[in-house]
């Protein structure tokens, strides 16, 4: 297997985060019955394909590391698997759902931020271009589930017992 450099091993991990995030809004969207919650999950469960999409692409553009790129992305996108499943267990509801994506979100707008400072010194046109498209789907992203939270938590009472 070819050895990643930082900056392949980052895009594996905006890949796998990427492929995680679709199954994270599947879940969450069976949790909430808010129709324009249900309608952003749904957007950004189309989005995180495309940036997957875009990802393999640009993994592919790398001479020789696609496969090493793809198995680090996998393993990437298990633990983010892992630690959806640890949060949301069976008693799990809209707002922990939310809670959840905007952690999720938050990370990913960290991977991406990282993947463009390593490409400031890489000088990747192609990496370049995949972050510019896909940073500010991101804090979209982030924004979103945020406001969803705080929607949410808004309907709660807080003096019912948990």
């Amino acid at each position: 297997m070819a050895e990643l450099t930082v900056l392949e091993e980052k895009l594996a991990e905006v890949l796998g985060l990427a492929m995680a995030a679709k199954a994270a809004t599947d879940k969450v969207a069976a949790l909430t019955d808010e129709p324009d919650l249900s309608s952003a999950l749904g957007r950004m469960h189309d989005e995180a394909d495309e940036t997957e999409s875009r990802c393999t692409e640009v993994a592919g553009e790398i001479d020789g590391k696609k496969t090493a790129i793809l198995e680090k992305a996998r393993e990437t996108k298990a633990e983010a698997t892992d630690m959806m499943k640890t949060y949301l267990g069976e008693d799990a509801d809209a707002l922990d759902g939310f809670e959840f994506l905007t952690m999720a979100e938050a990370g990913e707008v960290g991977h991406w931020s990282v993947l463009g400072k390593l490409n400031e010194r890489a000088r990747r046109d192609d990496v370049q271009q995949l972050v510019d498209w896909a940073l500010p789907i991101q804090e979209r992203h982030f924004q979103a589930v945020l406001d969803g939270s705080l929607e949410l938590a808004g309907k709660e009472d807080p003096d019912e017992p948990s």
